[in-house]
């Protein structure tokens, strides 16, 4: 790849992650609208969904840059309400319309809005933020990790599932480095490599919420 391409290639990533709201919804609305992620409408088998299974527990579900597969692949036995968060107003229209067909309207919902400062509307089971972390500040991680704990239920988990490795095998450093900040601040409950995916995936909570409640004698 020439060196101007990667150059445009970079900043047109940086801004769909750390531009200003407007512009982010603009690049993400023009990507879905020439569908280029047409490609991840089908990821049915993902390492993530085990994980979710599992710790959603046919309870709440929220998914924050939500994109169009968890909520029309997850196992619909496993969960009873999911809500996805999406800046792009073109992806939420194909997220919706897949949940209609395959009939979970009643059970999927879909807010427009920049997850960075969503503010959920109801506590959950589980907060997934599949490969979305990516496109997070890291120095907004923490902080932001540390509100949306007020949005879990008291034995509730997030799920980060993030490609930490190129297809030689070699490990990408700012995703690893993302994991690498959540593992020092925040309790981790499982953490499991998929070396096929190149991906891992990360289920953790709060200290707080992990810390044994004081009871009076």
């Amino acid at each position: 790849m020439p060196a101007v391409q990667r150059a445009f290639t970079f900043m047109l990533s940086a801004l769909k992650g750390f531009g200003p709201s407007n512009l982010k919804k603009y690049l993400w609305d023009r990507e879905y609208s020439a569908d280029k992620w047409v490609f991840a409408d089908n990821t049915l088998g993902d390492c993530v969904y085990p994980h979710l299974e599992k710790h959603v527990r046919n309870g709440s579900l929220l998914d924050l840059g939500c994109g169009t597969n968890t909520g029309n692949e997850l196992a619909s036995s496993a969960y009873q309400r999911y809500v996805g968060v999406d800046i792009s107003d073109s992806c939420l229209s194909r997220a919706m319309n897949r949940s209609r067909e395959l009939g979970r309207a009643s059970k999927n919902s879909f807010v427009q809005g920049d997850f960075i400062n969503y503010v959920p509307a109801q506590k959950f089971d589980a907060i997934l933020f599949r490969e979305s972390m990516y496109h997070v500040p890291f120095a907004k991680i923490e902080p932001m990790l540390t509100r949306y704990a007020n949005y879990l239920r008291d034995d509730g988990v997030f799920v980060v599932r993030l490609k930490t490795a190129d297809v030689d095998g070699s490990s990408k450093a700012r995703p690893t480095a993302m994991i690498n900040v959540i593992e020092n601040a925040f309790d981790v409950v499982e953490k499991c490599d998929y070396p096929d995916a190149g991906s891992t995936v990360i289920v953790f909570r709060s200290r707080r919420q992990s810390a044994p409640a004081f009871s009076r004698n």
